[in-house]
């Protein structure tokens, strides 16, 4: 299976963050905080690192991505269309009347696996596909406040026990919730050292840098399997809207979406000069 040609990572991370205004500026809005600090995640993963094919997104040699936190839905949705499995143009359906991209995942949208956002499952479903077939690689993307889950720490168990190094998790490490900060609510850290005692190799990584990201989820021999705490910022892109728990899910108006548009366009441009 073939990788896609060589991409501009971050021109592709830029369309997929205004992708995310606009389907959060649509009529049931979106949770636009924890799919903006994903971007770099999706975009890496399914550019560059997981072998993939639009074309046949049911291809038995496949790898696979279970997006756990099936909230941050529209990244996914916008990284698959940009990746190629279903035109650009059908993001502005999103969650409208007869759209099959709803406000999780499921499995008619092609490259979704299976349907996620009732949070704690994805690790245990991730084990399985790892276990049936051990020569592709399976990814699990986490939220952080989902690790408040038993059943996380269950399956990470069953991980380790079954010696899945074709296994890695992402934890997406913004350090907020829906209620606040994750240490507010239930604690996680030292969240390395957690993942550590039940038998994890892990990495962490800065996760809105690509090479960062590149590094931490290159696979390199570990014996088992990999998590890789990626340190993010909810609302990415949005000063406004960044590290404040109000991004969680955001029903932008016609102006609020413009506006939004206008500043990330802007912060592209600093960049590129």
């Amino acid at each position: 299976m073939d990788g896609p040609a060589p991409v501009d990572l971050a021109a592709a991370a830029h369309r997929i963050r205004e992708h995310i205004v606009r389907m959060c500026g649509g009529p049931e809005g979106g949770h636009l905080g924890g799919s903006m600090s994903l971007v770099e995640i999706l975009t890496v993963l399914y550019f560059e690192v997981m072998r993939v094919d639009p074309l046949r997104p049911a291809a038995p040699e496949r790898d696979i991505l279970l997006l756990s936190k099936g909230h941050g839905a529209v990244c996914l949705y916008s990284v698959l269309a940009e990746r190629g499995f279903f035109p650009v143009a059908e993001l502005a359906e999103y969650a409208r009347p007869g759209s099959r991209l709803m406000g999780h995942p499921v499995r008619a949208v092609p490259g979704v696996e299976m349907p996620t956002g009732s949070l704690g499952h994805g690790l245990a479903l991730a084990n399985g596909f790892a276990l049936a077939d051990r020569g592709r690689r399976c990814f699990a993307v986490l939220g952080d406040g989902e690790l408040q889950e038993g059943a996380v720490w269950e399956a990470a168990m069953a991980s380790a026990a079954l010696g899945l190094a074709n296994l890695t998790v992402v934890v997406d490490r913004n350090g907020l919730q829906i209620t606040g900060p994750t240490e507010d609510a239930i604690g996680l850290e030292p969240l390395a050292d957690r993942w550590r005692s039940f038998g994890w190799t892990v990495r962490e990584a800065a996760g809105h840098d690509f090479d960062a990201l590149r590094t931490a989820l290159a696979r390199d021999g570990a014996a088992g399997p990999v998590a890789v705490i990626a340190h993010t910022v909810k609302g990415r892109g949005l000063p406004s809207l960044e590290a404040k728990t109000r991004s969680h899910y955001a029903k932008l108006s016609g102006r609020q979406a413009e506006r939004s548009l206008a500043v990330l366009r802007a912060r592209r441009k600093r960049a590129a000069s």
